[in-house]
């Protein structure tokens, strides 16, 4: 099988890794992104992941982290949020490769007969499948110009001499050799440990030595530490890695990960880059080199001032807390939405199930140990999740949330679990319950979606980007608000009708209603359950308005108590869409709540405090 034309050559910038696992490579390949779009190049990244699964729908979030999900449906490894976060791009489940979707296409070609009887292999047949698939999306647009992407960074997950990763590193090797000369950068990060005060340099020199034993050579050495590189442990590492001084980058601990594209800028990186990828060599449309030193700027003014910001502390109530990465698109928002407050964020990470009476017999210490931190937070998210196991945990979190007016944000299953307790505590439902929790319960008030499979487990959910369109009775909703002064922002499809042209989160110019229309917006969305719409009436009549639907006016998208601080519930997922320098507005609405600057960001955001042109802003 031939592989594809390349008339106009892609730039490639493979980012590897050595030593150990979760050295950063993600967030040093997505601040190399960064670094590329300041200069008004159109970058794109793939992820390729060593692991047997298809994709990251059924794995475990406290193994694995986070599942995060795309436009397209597609389940994939949290670095595309990374990726997708830091460069403002859109990707698809293209980019993301994993053994098992690899070897999974191979099969298919044998059994189609494309191998022509030939006997299949490692190599040569699934490593030149691998660099087809690369070569292939690497020219898929991921922005809104709609135009073909200048620069492709993959990251290899795992480390370097993994047995799984081999017949990665080896189409890489040929990729490199194929795609010719100054087409091709590979960057290595490594770990330089710190022991007894001296900084090791043995580890790194073993991982170039790996690297290069598999026929790879590379171009630039980022080295994770504690601490700045000393001089002597710069040259050391030149000399023994074969590499300039200036080509061997210290990525030491920073205050944040969006510290990190500063702190390579700062070391001259984007000449290497230059240099190697002869990038001067490009053609640039000069209106992406002033979108790109835009995005420079603000990007540099946001991140400098939230080391000087005071502190918003917010109680994150879920049931993958042992693992910070399993709600990493959660965390990654809540920074976002704190940076565009002028607030440093503070996270409590509490695991639902300490607030159950049951713990309060089993470890008293536990229990009023997590009830103090919840009723000390400035704030309540409780996120997705599954199962039954700390549910009644959340449900009291909620309770205590709604009576003492602190501001609550609820995602996916934090809505369902709010509505379960509006029907018990306010409704009078008391055995109120959800079909995933308690299947044969008189009162379901949450569903499972009659169009989703109880047997197919792999991609058996409702997934994706979906329309959300605000209800008539949403004029007091400050989340809508925010939403509707986000117009040019937000990320929709077109409206029916009555519309003017707005743009959508890339700047790409669509449709929207006009203000005599309710807006519609576009979230991404991963569930399989829903409010019972039998219920509704129910819940509006007790003051519980739904205040945004799907299409079709029959599924529950939005819930947002008109008495309260900040009360809402959103049945998607909105931390996928949140972007560094363009915060989600349920996340910016319930951190500006929890800060006690919510009547600055809506007078900011729309003119007013709650979006209709009433009421003073305090402290303006």
């Amino acid at each position: 099988m031939a592989f594809p034309a390349d008339d106009m050559k892609t730039k490639y910038l493979l980012v590897s890794g050595g030593v150990i696992s979760g050295i950063g490579k993600g967030v040093i390949a997505s601040s190399l992104g960064v670094l590329l779009k300041t200069i008004g190049l159109k970058v794109t990244a793939i992820k390729i992941d060593p692991y047997m699964n298809i994709d990251a729908g059924l794995m475990n979030p406290l193994e694995h982290g986070e599942c995060f999900v795309l436009d397209d449906g597609g389940e994939v490894d949290l670095d595309l949020g990374n990726y997708e976060r830091y460069l403002n791009i859109t990707l698809t489940r293209e980019h993301n490769i994993t053994t098992g979707k690899i070897y999974q296409r191979v099969i298919e070609q044998e059994r189609n007969g494309d191998y022509a009887g030939h006997t299949v292999q490692i190599v040569p047949h699934l490593t030149d499948e691998l660099q087809r698939w690369i070569q292939r999306v690497s020219k898929i647009p991921v922005d809104s110009t709609h135009e073909r992407p200048d620069v492709c960074i993959i990251e290899l997950g795992g480390t370097v001499g993994d047995i799984e990763s081999g017949p990665f590193i080896e189409a890489l090797r040929c990729l490199r050799r194929r795609v010719g000369q100054n087409n091709f950068l590979h960057c290595h990060v490594s770990l330089v440990p710190v022991i007894n005060e001296e900084q090791k340099t043995k580890p790194t020199q073993a991982a170039i030595k790996e690297v290069r034993s598999a026929g790879l050579s590379p171009d630039i050495i980022a080295c994770r530490c504690s601490h700045e590189l000393a001089k002597s442990t710069i040259d050391k590492l030149a000399m023994w890695c074969q590499v300039e001084p200036e080509q061997v980058i210290a990525v030491h601990d920073v205050p944040s990960t969006y510290h990190v594209p500063l702190l390579l800028e700062s070391q001259g990186l984007i000449q290497i880059l230059k240099d190697v990828l002869r990038l001067d060599a490009l053609s640039i449309a000069p209106s992406l080199v002033q979108s790109g030193a835009k995005t420079w700027l603000n990007w540099k003014t946001l991140t400098t001032t939230q080391d000087t910001a005071k502190t918003v502390k917010i109680c994150l109530v879920g049931k993958y807390t042992a693992l910070h990465d399993s709600y990493l698109s959660v965390r990654k928002s809540l920074e976002h939405a704190s940076m565009r407050c002028e607030r440093k964020l503070e996270i409590t990470w509490l695991e639902s199930d300490r607030l159950e009476p049951a713990m309060e017999e089993k470890s008293p210490g536990s229990f009023h140990e997590a009830w103090h931190l919840l009723c000390t937070a400035s704030g309540i998210l409780v996120p997705g999740g599954f199962g039954l196991r700390g549910t009644e945990g959340m449900v009291a979190a909620a309770n205590w949330a709604r009576k003492k007016k602190i501001p609550y944000l609820g995602i996916c299953l934090g809505m369902q679990i709010a509505v379960i307790e509006f029907c018990r505590s306010v409704c009078e439902i008391k055995d109120a319950q959800s079909e995933e929790m308690v299947e044969h319960a008189e009162h379901r008030v949450v569903i499972n979606m009659p169009e989703v499979s109880r047997l197919i487990t792999g991609a058996g959910m409702r997934l994706g980007l979906r329309n959300t369109v605000f209800q008539d009775n949403s004029g007091f909703s400050k989340l809508r608000a925010l939403y509707e002064s986000q117009a040019p922002q937000i990320h929709g499809l077109p409206a029916a009708s009555d519309s003017t042209t707005v743009a959508t989160a890339d700047g790409e110019p669509t449709s929207k209603p006009s203000s005599s229309s309710p807006p519609i917006i576009s979230e991404r969305h991963r569930h399989r359950y829903e409010v019972n719409p039998k219920y509704v009436e129910t819940m509006a009549t007790h003051g519980l308005d739904f205040i945004g639907k799907d299409e079709s006016g029959e599924r529950m998208e939005i819930m947002e108590l008109r008495d309260h601080p900040w009360f809402v519930g959103v049945q998607y997922h909105p931390e996928y869409l949140s972007r560094v320098l363009r915060p989600s507005m349920p996340y910016l609405g319930f951190v500006a709540a929890a800060a006690g600057c919510l009547d600055q960001i809506m007078v900011k955001a729309t003119g007013t405090v709650n979006g209709n042109g009433t009421g003073p802003a305090n402290g303006l």
